[in-house]
């Protein structure tokens, strides 16, 4: 039963976190129907075991007091009445017929450990709290994300300012020389973490299946200052700048854009990219 109560709640807490979009903390938008699907089928095979066991409790015989097979002579259990007409406490069964065996008649043979109801910790843990994304400290844990190479980049869409992600902004950037960007008003979002001198730096995680796997891509920034504390989220507007850096991490080369202005914003419905 412990099991199935477990099986219940965390079924319960997936269906929940993808539901209201929690999910997205802790893998990509794609996979919302694979953990949906998975979410039902715990609950469905959690509400059939349940279901099993208290059936299987009330099919049982509320007479049979496990207290031995009667002898052959309508005694009480405890064993074959002697020769003498005793009182049949003579000779005794292997098991002493008084159901202190494997199983007592009440279904009390075997426990389950008290210690099991533990795992339930856990399953509270993700229905009642809502971990953060993953910001500034895993970011500065981690070498950027190296950007895309490729020998011919499309043109950016119409709009002023543009809104262009910061891995293909990197991307251009660094692989393009910046062909694709000069001229045009930038808009970039992400959450500020410290660099390796101590100043912002605009990042994102990008994740290829899961938080587990998540990696920052980091752009450095010039031009107007940014005073904003770590892990806030701002929306910057500017425009491509040719310098770049090294991430010490891992040595990835880091793209720079020069802002001309910034403002904090709540943290996006999808933080990862």
């Amino acid at each position: 039963m412990t099991q199935a109560v477990i099986m219940l709640l965390f079924g319960g807490a997936i269906i929940k976190a993808t539901v209201t979009d929690v999910f997205l903390r802790y893998v990509k938008a794609g996979l919302q129907p694979y953990l949906l699907v998975a979410g039902i089928l715990l609950v469905a095979a959690a509400v059939m075991t349940i279901w099993y066991d208290l059936r299987a409790a009330r099919r049982g015989d509320p007479d049979d007091h496990g207290h031995g097979a009667q002898g052959a002579g309508g005694g009480d259990g405890h064993g074959a009445h002697g020769p003498d007409g005793g009182d049949g406490h003579g000779a005794h069964e292997p098991d002493h017929g008084d159901g202190h065996g494997a199983d007592d008649g009440h279904g009390h043979g075997a426990h389950e450990p008290k210690v099991g109801w533990l795992l339930l910790l856990p399953v509270l843990g993700l229905l009642l709290i809502s971990p953060p994304a993953l910001g500034s400290f895993a970011a500065g844990q981690s070498g950027s994300v190296g950007p895309a190479a490729a020998s011919d980049y499309p043109p950016l869409p119409d709009g002023d300012p543009v809104e262009v992600s910061l891995l293909d902004y990197a991307s251009r950037a660094v692989f393009d020389s910046g062909r694709s960007l000069t001229g045009r008003n930038l808009k970039l979002t992400g959450f500020i973490t410290p660099g390796p001198d101590g100043k912002p730096m605009l990042a994102r995680i990008v994740l290829t299946c899961c938080a587990a796997d998540g990696r920052p891509i980091k752009v450095g920034l010039t031009g107007v200052p940014l005073d904003a504390p770590p892990d806030a989220w701002v929306e910057v507007v500017g425009v491509y700048s040719s310098q770049v850096g090294t991430d010490p991490v891992n040595q990835a080369q880091v793209a720079y854009v020069e802002v001309k202005s910034w403002q904090e914003i709540d943290q996006p419905k999808q933080p990862y990219a």
